[in-house]
């Protein structure tokens, strides 16, 4: 399935001409060009590295350029054509294996012999001649490899391209570009057929697919999405070869590979929650739902920020849940447009898909509309967020005192999957968040919202509906929940008592207070006797008069020992009850 709907995007793409035909790579790396003349003598080896700036710091790196398609090479020999490393177009390496090397240059002399033989222009027959009279066992003599090559042996695996008549790349001329697509379609260097998984048709079967490139965490050279290296993972009958074990064709190998390749390189688009890099696009490659969907899920940014505070994103969620267009930023989004969103971690060598979902563009807004929904709780005044990301929502989880915070690896995929399939949270989430409320001794606002959401999602006796308000319930008598509002109201009184106190009831009695509040609740309300004989005034009466409220809604004795359920109501009554007290006269 994911394959398949990769393949589509590149199919859409590249008739929009954003991405390159089977059998080029847009981008390719190249350090150097090898100017050749009409008989195929080297003229001079021209660096095409270009100077960046990486922290301040400036560096040479390869030109990208589109080339030739490259193959994932293994310990064997294998040439590729036009753009290769020294080994292969020149004979030579900095490996102390010569005779490795002069094989490479061979390889290459009867590739671009296969594809250019008969191709009547100057440039192939330039090229060809350059491989019939260049020598690899005097190649270091040459003039211009002694020259440079101190900056060829330290690119290591640097790539070479052919220039023809002064500049002029190889690969540009078109007669060398058709005899390459030409070989490149017919498929004759795979030998390997059988029936492709994503096509269902009969063709060359890509034996190692090409490398997915981007993924942050994965290895630099690139890591696979489809790959059996041990007997322990292949079927019966496809033992030795990585790819019969799941046979896609070349072409389709090439589509979803080049596909993924683009959306990880989108960094507009490309976010990362967590380990989790949130990839999402339309059935027609329309990059307007890419980043309405980006906006409402992933990510916070300066850009998006203006949205949310104009509401303009949750008009788009609700009027497209309703089967509604909504026009976003002058392009019209329709419920209907099939869209898919695709969540990848990296696993060493290989990747590991987190999740994978495909629904209508309306039905994700629905479910990220819903989830929205459930996450709204008063906020404090300072803070002026209007909506709790995914990653703002996981930041509730880490400790930022850790040198590198960052959540558990699972549950970032998990919490998105949950949201974009409107499904049941994970249970990782609450009790992360609850972790941080019990080591630090702060309710804040998203761990409150974290608490609410889950159980309007995942039901609970222990934590019912009548607390998991927007604002304090007054009404409600749920005795976890009163117990949590007295306790704020006692903190309250011990704060009036004494002005500028440091630590408060809060950072000693909170947790036990929770959990087992027969043994610590009367003992704090005792203290704050002592408490109240310190104050004066009208804050006297009004202190005594809110605290015997919420005393007169208690009906029963103190539990010894509450479930994880009734503290999360006990965190939301001291939560309401303690943004209650700092709301404005205004919002009264």
């Amino acid at each position: 399935m994911i394959l398949s709907a990769l393949t589509r995007y590149y199919e859409a793409m590249a008739e929009k001409g954003e991405l390159e035909r089977p059998g080029w790579d847009k981008d390719g790396k190249v350090s150097f060009a090898l100017k050749i003349d009409d008989d195929g003598e080297l003229l001079d080896i021209v660096s095409l590295m270009e100077m960046i700036t990486v922290k301040g710091k400036s560096k040479l790196v390869p030109s990208t350029m589109s080339v030739p398609a490259h193959e994932v090479r293994t310990v064997g020999i294998k040439a590729f054509f036009l753009c290769d490393n020294s080994s292969y177009l020149l004979g030579v390496d900095d490996k102390g294996k010569p005779a490795r090397a002069k094989e490479c240059f061979e390889a290459a002399q009867r590739l671009h012999h296969e594809i250019l033989d008969g191709i009547d222009t100057p440039a192939a027959k330039a090229v060809l001649a350059f491989f019939d009279n260049w020598n690899p066992d005097i190649a270091l003599e040459n003039r211009y490899v002694k020259e440079h090559w101190d900056e060829i042996s330290k690119g290591k695996s640097a790539n070479f391209i052919f220039h023809y008549h002064g500049s002029q790349s190889v690969i540009k001329d078109k007669e060398v570009t058709n005899a390459w697509q030409q070989y490149y379609d017919s498929g004759d260097f795979s030998s390997d057929e059988g029936l492709c998984l994503v096509t269902g048709k009969k063709t060359p079967i890509q034996l190692v697919h090409p490398s997915i490139k981007g993924l942050m965490g994965a290895q630099t050279s690139g890591a696979a999405l489809v790959s059996f290296n041990a007997p322990a993972f292949e079927s019966y009958g496809n033992e030795g070869s990585q790819g019969r074990n799941a046979p896609v064709g070349k072409y389709a190998a090439y589509a979803y590979t080049s596909a993924l390749n683009s959306l990880l390189a989108d960094k507009e688009h490309c976010r990362y929650v967590g380990d989790t890099a949130v990839l999402c696009w339309s059935e027609h490659g329309d990059e307007a739902y890419q980043d309405a969907a980006q906006a409402a899920f992933s990510g916070y940014d300066a850009d998006n920020d203006a949205k949310f505070g104009s509401g303009e994103l949750k008009m788009a969620l609700k009027r497209l849940s309703r089967g509604e267009t909504y026009e976003w930023e002058g392009f019209e989004l329709s419920p209907d447009e099939h869209f898919y969103i695709l969540g990848l971690a990296p696993n060493a060598a290989r990747i590991s898909v987190r999740f994978f979902i495909e629904d209508s563009f309306g039905k994700f807004a629905k479910n990220i509309m819903n989830h929205y929904e459930r996450l709204e709780i008063i906020k404090p005044e300072y803070d002026k967020r209007e909506m709790l990301t995914p990653y703002l929502l996981l930041n509730e989880t880490v400790n930022k005192k850790e040198r590198n915070p960052s959540p558990k690896p699972r549950l970032s995929g998990d919490l998105l999957q949950a949201i974009l399939t409107d499904g049941r949270y994970p249970a990782t989430l609450l009790n992360a968040a609850t972790l941080r409320i019990r080591a630090e001794k702060n309710v804040t606002r998203g761990r409150a919202a974290i608490i609410k959401a889950y159980y309007l999602k995942n039901e609970n006796i222990k934590c019912p509906k009548e607390v998991l308000t927007v604002e304090l319930n007054e009404q409600t008598e749920y005795l976890p929940y009163v117990l949590g509002r007295l306790f704020a109201v006692l903190e309250e009184i011990q704060q009036k008592a004494n002005p500028g106190i440091n630590a408060t009831i809060k950072d000693k009695y909170f947790n036990s207070a929770s959990a087992t509040p027969s043994a610590i609740i009367p003992l704090l309300i005792n203290l704050s006797e002592k408490h109240m004989r310190k104050i004066d005034g009208g804050s006297k009466i009004y202190l005594a008069r809110k605290k015997g409220k919420i005393m007169s809604m208690i009906h029963e004795t103190y539990p010894s020992r509450m479930t994880l359920a009734e503290q999360g109501a006990f965190q939301l009554g001291y939560y309401h009850e303690t943004q209650a007290r700092y709301k404005t006269k205004e919002d009264k």
